[in-house]
């Protein structure tokens, strides 16, 4: 008797359409960095990532105002605390002329830097380190979805403003997602550089990116070979940023 031939079992649906993308690496990370490795995108999360952080420019401006944060950065300076009462105010109100134009500008360009630089630096860590072999469009892919949980941020930072008082919105701590939030102004540098570094966000990214490389590069990269390379970038960006902090 001849036997029937073997049937092939049926491949998992192409989920290839960007915003279901963005939605899948939320509640199903590895399935669709799958299908971002077999089809790399990139540019709808960074677009999307822009508009929403514009809305918080933008919600904050209104809401809030740029004059108080900048009184509060540069009542930090002991440079600016010398200065006559005069010149203060001056310097003050050409900072606040200047600040939202500045904001709008760094959420509009920002996000596209921080994709192109942090794919390469990715690209050069998993291929010269883990001899992952993942190209650079790959990277640049996993690394746009990898970002998804600052589009989240953003749409819930907006909330923030409209819910808070507005005395009491800080735009650099909108979720209190890191432990530096909750230090004392006067805490020392270094040790608010590296709290501020231990960010929910952060570990919630690299999580992502980490399933990303591992799913583009599955023989040579687990899951958790990708977070270790990964974490350990991060310690040693997090040591850079309190040498600076200690310095400056």
């Amino acid at each position: 008797m001849v036997s029937a031939p073997l049937q092939q079992a049926p491949e998992a649906p192409e989920n290839g359409n960007s915003f279901s993308r963005i939605v899948g690496v939320i509640f199903s990370p590895r399935p669709t960095f799958e299908s971002i490795a077999r089809r790399p995108t990139w540019l709808v999360p960074i677009i999307l990532l822009c508009i929403v952080e514009i809305g918080v420019v933008a919600v904050y401006g209104q809401r809030v105002g740029w004059r108080s944060l900048i009184e509060k950065q540069m009542g930090n300076n002991s440079q600016f605390q010398q200065l006559p009462a005069a010149d203060q105010q001056q310097r003050i109100e050409i900072a606040t002329k200047y600040a939202s134009k500045i904001a709008y500008v760094e959420v509009i360009v920002g996000p596209f830097i921080a994709a192109l630089l942090f794919a390469g630096i990715f690209w050069l860590l998993f291929n010269m380190g883990a001899g992952a072999k993942v190209g650079y469009k790959h990277s640049l892919a996993i690394t746009s979805y990898g970002l998804v949980p600052g589009i989240l941020a953003s749409i819930l930072g907006i909330l923030v403003i409209f819910l808070k008082d507005p005395s009491t919105v800080d735009i650099q701590n909108l979720l209190a997602s890191n432990v530096g939030a909750f230090l004392s102004s006067d805490a020392p540098k270094p040790l608010a550089a590296l709290l501020k570094s231990v960010d929910i966000l952060i570990f919630w990214e690299m999580f992502l990116i980490a399933v990303g490389f591992s799913a583009a590069a599955p023989r040579k990269l687990s899951t958790g070979k990708a977070f270790a390379w990964l974490f350990g970038l991060w310690a040693v960006l997090v040591l850079a940023r309190m040498g600076i902090a200690s310095v400056f």
